[in-house]
């Protein structure tokens, strides 16, 4: 976060505020207002090298969560260890996520459903820069999501979504790997490579005796390994902005998951966005220090990418949205947002529209 400090402490936070209104054929439907999130962040410097972060967060009011918690420890310029509450480093949004550094009231919706931001877990790891070859690199060790704990977590339309952990009193059964690779050596250009690897978490395992073969296989059937890869770039030069996001998701065992709980859990899932704007008022003053950013977002995500034998590819599942709309950076730090979606998917050629307006605060 951008952050007014002393020698110590740190305050920061974002926050955003959304009008949305969805247009449907024939049917009136109400506006949602909501005060989306308030975020704060404080951290603390114990010395030079030992920090601690931390962000609490408030979704639509009433909802609490912590959303980072971590130690910082500088070993030396190139390696940072790192332990706490921590985002999961894939794609773009997961990691940068403030409201005035992506275009559009809401968040790309591949970041919802497939990655799923925002995706924190507790972890430890390695992070830092290598300067010289324009790296930089991140490696931790998650707990994984959690896909059953007395009911089924893990579902086609929503993918993994409602299997974050958050933190939240988790279980564990299985550690997971995940890394993410920065190269930034081209002026104006970022690009990026993640992957997360490893298998969920089950409360099956609970009290199970190491010996007892058929409790375990129970057990087993309740798991699913995930692999996912990720590439993104993002590019910002003389006005132009471009982003661009790719993730696939390779689910085992799901044959055995869905057959258990009568879920649809997918054997992959799928999700990309091409993003292109420019910023009019260079067309005006290059100097301004504020930017007027026209912009269009192509998105299509897919969390039936690939189904098992024992169930049926649902075709709604395959959606896309195409995105324009305004962001209007009045300050370095706050963003006015409004755009408008047409959001389909492959079951039915009907089109929802939906008008979004919102403001973002970032300090």
């Amino acid at each position: 976060l951008n952050t007014v400090s002393n020698t110590r402490v740190t305050l920061g936070g974002y926050g955003e505020m959304d009008f949305n209104q969805p247009f449907i054929d024939k049917t009136r439907s109400n506006a949602n207002l909501d005060v989306h999130r308030m975020v704060l962040l404080t951290g603390y410097k114990f010395s030079d090298n030992v920090s601690f972060v931390t962000e609490v967060e408030f979704e639509h009011v009433k909802e609490v969560y912590i959303e980072q918690a971590f130690v910082n420890w500088k070993l030396n310029d190139y390696i940072n260890f790192r332990g706490g509450l921590m985002l999961g480093p894939m794609g773009i949004v997961n990691e940068y996520h403030e409201p005035v550094t992506f275009n559009g009231v809401e968040r790309p919706n591949l970041d919802k459903y497939i990655v799923p931001t925002t995706w924190r877990e507790i972890g430890a790891g390695f992070m830092g820069n290598i300067n010289e070859i324009n790296l930089k690199y991140q490696v931790y060790v998650f707990n994984g999501f959690n896909s059953y704990d007395g009911s089924a977590k893990l579902s086609g339309s929503n993918g993994f979504r409602s299997g974050r952990q958050k933190a939240a009193e988790s279980t564990m059964s299985s550690p997971n790997l995940a890394y993410k690779i920065d190269y930034y050596g081209i002026s104006g250009l970022k690009i990026g490579a993640s992957g997360y690897f490893g298998k969920t978490q089950s409360t099956l395992y609970d009290g199970v005796l190491t010996d007892d073969n058929s409790a375990l296989a129970s057990a087993d059937s309740s798991v699913v390994g995930l692999s996912m890869l990720g590439f993104d770039m993002r590019y910002r030069k003389n006005g132009i902005e471009a982003r661009g996001q790719y993730v696939l998701g390779n689910i085992t065992n799901s044959g055995q998951y869905n057959s258990k709980f009568g879920t649809d859990l997918a054997k992959s899932i799928q999700g990309y966005y091409v993003e292109l704007g420019y910023d009019l008022l260079r067309l005006i003053d290059k100097n301004s220090t504020k930017r007027l950013v026209l912009f269009s977002r192509y998105e299509n995500y897919d969390t039936h990418h690939k189904v098992g034998n024992e169930i049926t590819k649902n075709k709604a599942y395959n959606r896309t949205e195409i995105t324009t709309g305004l962001t209007y950076h009045i300050a370095n730090g706050v963003a006015l947002k409004g755009d408008w979606q047409l959001i389909q998917n492959k079951a039915t050629n009907e089109t929802k529209k939906m008008l979004n307006l919102g403001i973002g605060v970032w300090f």
